[in-house]
């Protein structure tokens, strides 16, 4: 989609047009890391099409999700390091094909200044993303591991814009921070409950989910 009509209820014209003008367009293919753990933020990107999923590493070396970043949304930890001038915290990997506009550093600050809208978009994806983790520590606090495991399952899917996921149960376990048996037994009862349908490395989510 051209990105004057993406973003024209997002942004004023002007900064839409020096987005066209200075943001560099980039696709990747599902699966490719977009972002690693420590590598230095030289680059804003919001996102045109498809999905990137954003996570982090524990002590232990095991990969914690966080949350998805979705079309006309950016990633608020990449705002974050890129103001500190920190290496990246987080690992961004494209969820399926995405395209999206990268937005050099230096003008970061200057559309802070000049653009309110920007501003404006900026503290409520810090705000939004803030929430989203603040959810996650809930989960991981507070719920237990088949509840934490559906709603996984549904926002992989709200992600996806798909009712079939493409992952395998080591992934999930991954993903979820524990081991491939807990999640196949806790997918098997699931399943026996027709809230899903297993298949060899896809899950098919019903209405009962």
């Amino acid at each position: 989609m051209e990105t004057t009509a993406l973003f024209k209820e997002i942004f004023e014209p002007k900064l839409i047009k020096e987005l066209t003008e200075k943001a560099k367009p980039i696709s990747a293919k599902a699966g490719d890391i977009i972002l690693d753990f420590g590598e230095t933020v030289r680059q804003i990107p919001i996102i045109l099409s498809g999905s990137v999923k954003v996570s982090r590493i524990d002590e232990e070396g095991k990969e914690l999700l966080l949350y998805y970043v979705n079309p006309k949304e950016s990633c608020a930890m990449t705002f974050t390091c890129c103001m500190q001038q920190y290496p990246s915290e987080i690992k961004a990997v494209a969820e399926e094909d995405v395209e999206m506009l990268a937005i050099p550093i230096a003008v970061m600050d200057q559309w802070l200044v000049k653009y309110p809208s920007w501003k404006s978009f900026v503290m409520k994806t810090i705000h939004h993303r803030f929430n989203e983790l603040l959810k996650a520590i809930d989960q991981i606090a507070f719920q237990k591991l088949d509840d934490r495991l559906i709603s996984y399952l549904k926002e992989k899917s709200k992600a996806t814009k798909s009712t079939l996921i493409n992952l395998s149960h080591q992934q999930i376990s991954e993903e979820l921070a524990t081991s491939r048996v807990v999640i196949s037994r806790l997918l098997k009862k699931l399943e026996n409950e027709k809230k899903i349908l297993l298949y060899r490395n896809q899950i098919k989510l019903l209405k009962d989910l």
